[in-house]
């Protein structure tokens, strides 16, 4: 493959790179501004979920020539026209506007958007004609123009704050130093008057300057509500190409405010922390009348003070892995700084180091008679939210600009003089529980071959004893056995006088070697024949939670042949026996490798109806078609990406493109009345799935209300009391429109759910009554939250929360659950699925799962729940693809969690089982020769139901293209009931077991994951791999290699890269595309503008910020909150006490 020449701009390019608003998928842009910043331009990167203002106000203040977006969540017709006339609002049309989504984007959508004015939408035949770098290079020399040869600014107006004429003088200092002269010598004659203060900002690379940065301007909002924040980041340039990642703007949350400017430079020379043009800069923003300049420099080295020369107070920022305390003598900026902060002050050693530290300072300062207290070294943890160590630095740089700088910035702050302390999520002392968890099972495994070399051993000597007594084996077994080992008295009173002597040295010899064998292994060889038998009576008996559960052990074939339902061995040596039951053993026993369950459940298949799109009305109406005619209604939803992230809707057009688009919409507790509307949620034969992470807690919340509603109204309904509840509600609206379902309900929904629309039971019912229904009926509801915030942080980005605080969440609903009796709803779904969409092979998707997994579980106990309690609340979910790994994936996490949780853990049976979810992998449907997809997905499906998984749900064939039609879901649900129904090996619920390969791929994956457990704990744990980004570059590496080999053909695809048909097989384009309709998103708008004005809200949110701020439940409060407030509304309220996500380069 030739290698395309890079093009090579003629002028200082600047591009801001970002994916749109609730758009987690950054993998693309994170390449694409990688190759633009290796062809020379300077890139501004914001990373994912960035809102159409948030990029305009960037590409303004940094004076970009052009924005570079990805758009793979729907809404992009809207979100680009809305960026392009946000720009020519604001007077920016010259920025030109590049983005792609893969095959979201249709060619007529293409056109269209470019007609509008969009400079190029690049499709996915642009990529496979132009190459990456060929796009790259289209979209630079169509960026390559001159910034800042005209200044057109009235410095009278600069106070006014303009973004855009600060940012352009700014840009003609840097590139035409000449045209800018007169301006800035005017602006340098109007500084001499200036107060404002310039707090310079420095340290070593990687120290969390941009963190903290961003911590202290928060702060700094709240403190001064008036004032004004004008920020210089310095980043440095790549010799080597011209480029530059100004990355700082990632790490901050607190600067999307009309009271910050922020300009990030590249330094342009070598070797250096600043900008020369920095002075110029900071003129320019005192110019402009800031109340406080923010100077950051790039990471510099030991001998580096350059920062002193351009600020009027300097912090240093260090972090504690500095090494010997010698170094700290080579540090330069510890003689010239005013305050050092040592940041990241959870790692080992920080207490050390900050004594360290304020010793050196203390030398190198001559303050002999300061008290250590209170010399100007802080211990700082930026990434912490609310962390009292920044609080206290804070502090301490205000009073130090009022102090040297007399700055009118007299704080008042309040603040406590707690050191900064780690909020650890996992004790420090527990770090190692991985590499715990994989040395107790393998402990377990060495035990278990040894123990089958004593029982292969008992086994010889007890066949020679049967030949020496030339008796039968049933005889044999009947009476030379008993509980305790050889029953001597008979063995010795069949032998012949001349044997006596050698029997009783076989009896001896049987004594001592099975003083090495366990008692309850000793048990499982003598009943094993019982064990066999039992599968072979026609009925089989056993108990569920005390419950007496009876099952036909034999279906029968049309040929009249009894299919078993559970073959077991027809091993006869001990040691073959004791190992396949240790390590294999039946369905429903220990170690669970083919099962949870004695057998599976009949009258409910594994099936999941996947669903979500529109309105709540629509989905409802596709939950009704897809569960038509089976009796159990097992609902998995999909939610649009609006929800996703925790927002409402609104007619915001970045916002409004997205409502309803790839997911339903649920923003209060009537929408998830009305989704699962017709469907008792209290039925046994009833589960409800949510697709949904961040904002988990509400939508739980949202969906236990509905379901206590649901029997509240058949309370009403079996009580006759309609007439009397009616008369109450009509009372509380008052005359107001009430809300309503939007149309007609669909055939088989009996309107159950639909009574209380407006209301709840509490409001219509006696307290006492209520209570009980609610207690009852969240003790019932089967179904799962996938609230697996690990995982997002790892692979897929909705995380909404900062990780601590969303921990803490999930914390607090699994405490609700153990206290409230919650035993049938999983309270977390431990996913895999999209760490393999992301692109993980399965090895690593199981790796990583469990791992999670078993971090939940040390958290959970380090917050003093019960292992027992909340084990049976945990489930998984994995996705399944066509490699052979994936033939496994069931039992060997089944085998992991269930030793580890035994035998490490001390649980119970109950919490030893690992439930899980498996989807057919997404990533394997392909836009070219989609019909293949199925065959793919009817392969994945089969292995999935031969690993005994507890559900599944099927793709759909046309998912690659579009949203899947009726009739595409009607076949996907077909590929599993046709397995399920008509296959006659699935009739066997353990048909792999036995299988050479089955058995030799699960120990091989089995030990590869106990090797990734160990490479997890060498980073920390999984918490300590998360901050190194450990896993997401695993993902990313692993990826990047399955699509190397898909592009040059040596991993073949059939009909992508082989066997492709006559016309090449191209890319299919959807004959439709299913989207929400206008009528409803204004439905959903006008639902929740009615919601507002019916609910005051702001006592109930004030309560629940009060209960998360006094670390009281806040799921409990959530329950409350979550019958009068929309999701967006609780969302903002917890953000400002739990902190938001800091998003990672």
């Amino acid at each position: 493959m030739n290698q395309q020449t890079i093009y090579k701009p003629k002028h200082k390019v600047r591009i801001v790179t970002a994916a749109s608003l609730f758009d987690g998928h950054d993998a693309s842009i994170n390449i694409m501004r990688r190759i633009i910043q290796a062809t020379g331009v300077e890139v501004i990167h914001l990373g994912h979920d960035r809102s159409v203002e948030e990029v305009v106000n960037t590409a303004i203040q940094e004076d970009v020539n052009a924005i570079c977006l990805t758009s793979y969540q729907g809404g992009h017709n809207e979100y680009f026209k809305y960026m392009y006339d946000l720009l020519k609002e604001k007077g920016a049309q010259h920025i030109k506007i590049f983005g792609g989504g893969g095959g979201v984007i249709l060619p007529s959508e293409i056109k269209a958007l470019m007609e509008y004015g969009i400079s190029r939408i690049y499709s996915p035949d642009d990529g496979r004609e132009m190459g990456l770098q060929g796009m790259i290079n289209d979209l630079v020399e169509r960026s390559d123009f001159a910034i800042g040869d005209k200044v057109n600014v009235d410095l009278n107006y600069l106070k006014n704050k303009d973004s855009k004429d600060i940012a352009r003088i700014i840009s003609s200092a840097e590139n035409f130093p000449e045209v800018a002269k007169d301006i800035l010598d005017t602006i340098h004659a109007i500084n001499k008057t200036s107060k404002t203060p310039v707090l310079g900002i420095t340290g070593t690379g990687g120290a969390g300057k941009s963190s903290l940065v961003d911590e202290l301007v928060r702060r700094f909002l709240i403190d001064f509500p008036n004032k004004t924040v004008g920020i210089i980041s310095v980043d440095p340039s790549k010799r080597k190409t011209g480029g530059a990642l100004l990355g700082d703007r990632i790490r901050m949350n607190s600067i999307n405010n009309n009271r910050v400017y922020m300009r990030s430079l590249a330094t342009r020379q070598s070797n250096l922390a600043l900008s020369k043009h920095v002075n110029e800069a900071v003129e320019v923003l005192k110019a402009a009348e800031y109340d406080l300049i923010i100077l950051e420099t790039s990471g510099i080295g030991q001998s580096d003070t350059e920062i002193i020369e351009h600020s009027d107070v300097s912090l240093y920022v260090m972090t504690p892995e500095f090494g010997a305390a010698t170094q700290l003598e080579k540090i330069d900026m510890l003689d010239f700084a005013d305050l050092v902060a040592i940041n990241k002050f959870d790692k080992r050693g920080s207490l050390d180091a900050l004594r360290d530290v304020k010793k050196q300072y203390m030398r190198n300062n001559n303050l002999w008679d300061v008290h250590q207290d209170d010399l100007p070294v802080f211990g700082t943890i930026a990434s912490q939210f609310n962390d009292p160590g920044m609080n206290t630095l804070y502090k301490a740089v205000m009073d130090k600009l009022v102090e040297k700088a007399d700055a009118d910035l007299k704080s008042t702050f309040t603040i406590s003089n707690e050191m900064s302390e780690k909020i650890f999520v996992i004790p420090p002392s527990r770090t190692r529980y991985l590499s715990e968890i994989a040395e107790s099972n393998r402990a377990y495994d060495k035990k278990a071959d040894t123990q089958v070399e004593v029982a292969q051993k008992l086994y010889g000597i007890y066949k020679t004893l049967e030949s020496v007594l030339n008796i039968s084996i049933t005889a044999t077994k009947q009476t030379l056995l008993d509980k305790h080992g050889l029953n001597s008295e008979v063995i010795l009173k069949q032998i012949k006088a001349d044997n006596k002597v050698f029997v009783k040295l076989l009896i001896a010899e049987f004594d001592r070697v099975k003083l090495d064998l366990d008692p309850y292994n000793w048990e499982v060889i003598t009943g094993w024949d019982e064990k066999v038998n039992k599968y072979k009576n026609p009925i089989y008996t056993f108990k569920v939670r005390d419950k007496e559960i009876k099952i036909e052990t034999h279906t029968e074939s049309l040929s009249h042949t009894a299919i078993p339902k559970v073959a077991l061995p027809k091993y006869q040596a001990w040691g073959d026996i004791l190992r396949w039951c240790l390590q294999e053993n039946v369905p429903g026993e220990f170690p669970y490798t083919s099962g949870l369950y004695p057998f599976k459940r009949t009258g409910e298949d594994p099936a999941r109806m996947f669903a979500g799109e529109g309105g709540p009305e629509r989905t409802n109406k596709r939950f009704h078609y897809v569960s038509a005619g089976l009796p159990a209604k097992r609902l998995s939803t999909a939610f649009d990406s609006v929800t996703l992230y925790g927002n409402d809707p609104d007619y915001r057009p970045d916002i409004y493109g997205k409502i309803g688009n790839a997911g339903v919409s649920i923003c209060c507790l009537d929408d998830a009345k009305k989704l699962y509307s017709g469907f008792d949620l209290a039925d046994v034969m009833t589960s409800v799935s949510m697709t949904i992470n961040g904002p988990a807690p509400m939508l739980l919340g949202f969906f236990m209300n509905a379901a206590i509603d649901q029997q509240c109204e058949k309370y009403i309904i079996e009580n006759d009391l309609e007439q009397e509840i009616e008369a109450k509600i009509a009372k509380i609206y008052n005359g107001k429109e009430r809300p309503k379902y939007n149309g007609n309900l669909p055939e088989g929904n009996n309107g159950l759910g639909l009574m209380l629309l407006g209301v709840t039971g509490d409001q219509v019912l006696p307290e006492a009554i209520y209570s009980e229904i609610k207690k009852n009926t969240i003790a019932q509801v089967r179904g799962t939250v996938q609230a697996d915030i690990l995982k997002e942080d790892q692979a897929q980005n909705t995380c909404i929360f900062s990780t601590e605080f969303a921990l803490r969440l999930m914390g607090d609903v699994q405490e609700y659950f153990i206290e409230n009796n919650v035993r049938n709803f999983y309270s977390v779904s431990i996913s895999g699925y999209h760490i393999a969409e992301a692109g993980a092979n399965p090895i690593t998707q199981i790796a990583l799962t469990l791992s999670n997994g078993f971090t939940y579980v040390e958290y959970y106990l380090s917050r003093g729940m019960d292992i027992n309690k909340f084990g049976p609340n945990l489930s998984f979910f994995f996705s399944n693809g066509i490699d052979p790994e994936y033939a496994v994936i069931g039992r060997v996490a089944r085998k992991i969690w269930a030793k580890a949780m035994k035998h490490k853990y001390g649980a119970n049976a109950r919490a030893q089982m690992l439930k899980y979810h498996i989807q057919t992998s997404g990533r394997s449907l392909h836009a070219q020769e989609i019909d293949f997809n199925d065959i793919r997905t009817t392969l994945q499906a089969l292995y999935a139901i031969y690993d005994n998984c507890n559900s599944l749900h099927t793709n759909a064939y046309d998912e690659a293209i579009t949203t899947p039609t009726e009739e595409s879901v009607r076949r996907a649900m077909a590929i599993q009931l046709i397995i399920n129904k008509e296959l006659g090996l699935a009739k066997n619920e353990n048909p792999i077991q036995g299988s050479f390969i089955i058995e030799e791929l699960t120990d091989l994956v089995e030990e590869a994951v106990l090797l990734e457990f160990d490479r997890i704990t060498e980073r920390g744990g999984v918490l300590g791999a998360m901050e190194t980004m450990y896993q997401r570059s695993k993902i990313q590496e692993e990826s990047l290699y399955y699509e190397t080999l898909k592009h040059n053909g040596k991993f073949p695809i059939i009909g992508v890269n082989t066997f492709l048909s006559s016309k090449g097989s191209p890319t299919v384009l959807p004959a439709e595309v299913i989207r929400a309709t206008e009528e409803e998103k204004e439905f959903q708008i006008q639902t929740l503008n009615n919601l507002h004005k019916a609910n005051d809200s702001e006592a109930l949110l004030k309560d629940l910020q009060h209960k998360a701020i006094n670390n009281e439940n806040i799921f409990e409060a959530l329950m409350e909150v979550c019958k009068v407030c929309s999701l967006g509304q609780i969302t903002s309220a917890l953000f400002e006490v739990g902190g938001q996500y800091r998003r990672n380069m």
